[in-house]
């Protein structure tokens, strides 16, 4: 017969043994959830436009919203629910993002490389953000702690518009822009680091201007566009970052943009399970969270 101390030990290695199982088994289950929820195919033959969600025009609508803001904008709040599908009995699905950073290379191609790699003067990279969720878009950036601007929404692209549909696909700067200078994150001489606060909501945050608003905001203040956040705004985008998020890699870093990611992304057609899965996907540990926030470092050396 083992000893109790014989037997609290295997317990304990029993134990360790289970959690140890659990960390394994995650990133596939979070893998499994974002991609799976991905449509089997996706018809090429046709472009795809985006459908911009109808506006509330309830007569209270901006009290009701700026409530709904109030409670999105913090990570550990209950859920505002899924507007698309509170009129069904189905369940949220966590809000996942997938992004991959993609470096121009010497032929000109778009290239995965890995978000922690050092960048150098002349370096050009481009972020894609995969969400799995219908909702809105936010991303702001920091350089080196210095003062938050929102990079996008932009109020040259879509009217100034920011939502999303679940795994149709958009990079940050935008491939469709006229100027090739203005495609890429383009890294100068001077060394610093760039923050990237990318944020999804199943809610417009109605603190922050979009489409006409943003549109009229940098036609009246061309000298303060990019817009920045208030300290209170900013305050509660940084406090969202805490939020229990689960976080899987791959190893796809070294190749190119496929011609499917490219055509999903400039015709604005979903991404099916056939394409190569996201760099990164995050995805919070709670259905009811009603925001994602992913922090993306870029370090230039």
């Amino acid at each position: 017969m083992k000893s109790r101390s014989s037997i609290a030990l295997l317990a304990l290695v029993g134990l360790a043994c289970g959690m140890l199982l659990v960390r394994a088994q995650e990133p596939d289950e979070v893998r499994g959830a974002f991609l799976s929820s991905r449509p089997k195919t996706t018809s090429t033959s046709a472009p795809t436009h985006r459908h911009r969600p109808p506006r509330n025009t309830n007569a209270n609508s901006s009290t009701t919203a700026a409530n709904a803001n109030k409670t999105a904008i913090n990570a550990n709040t209950k859920s505002l629910g899924n507007k698309n599908t509170s009129s069904v009995n189905v369940p949220l699905q966590a809000i996942g993002l997938g992004y991959t950073l993609f470096m121009r290379g010497a032929n000109g191609r778009s290239v995965r490389v890995e978000p922690d790699r050092e960048f150098h003067n002349g370096d050009r990279v481009r972020i894609a953000l995969e969400p799995n969720v219908d909702g809105y878009l936010y991303v702001f950036h920091t350089e080196s702690d210095g003062a938050p601007e929102m990079i996008y929404p932009d109020p040259r692209l879509d009217g100034g518009e920011n939502w999303i549909e679940a795994h149709v696909p958009m990079e940050v700067p935008s491939a469709e822009e006229s100027n090739e200078n203005l495609r890429w994150f383009v890294f100068d001489n001077n060394p610093a680091t760039e923050r990237l606060y990318i944020v999804v909501t199943r809610e417009p945050l109605t603190s922050i201007p979009t489409g006409e608003d943003l549109v009229a905001f940098c036609a009246t203040n061309k000298g303060k566009c990019p817009w920045h956040p208030s300290p209170d705004v900013w305050k509660q985008v940084q406090d969202a970052t805490k939020a229990d998020v689960k976080v899987v890699a791959s190893q796809t870093f070294g190749q190119t943009q496929t011609e499917k990611e490219k055509v999903a992304t400039t015709r604005g057609l979903g991404l099916d399970q056939s394409a190569p899965e996201p760099s990164v996907i995050r995805m919070n540990a709670l259905t009811t969270a009603p925001v994602l926030v992913t922090m993306l470092d870029l370090i230039h050396k």
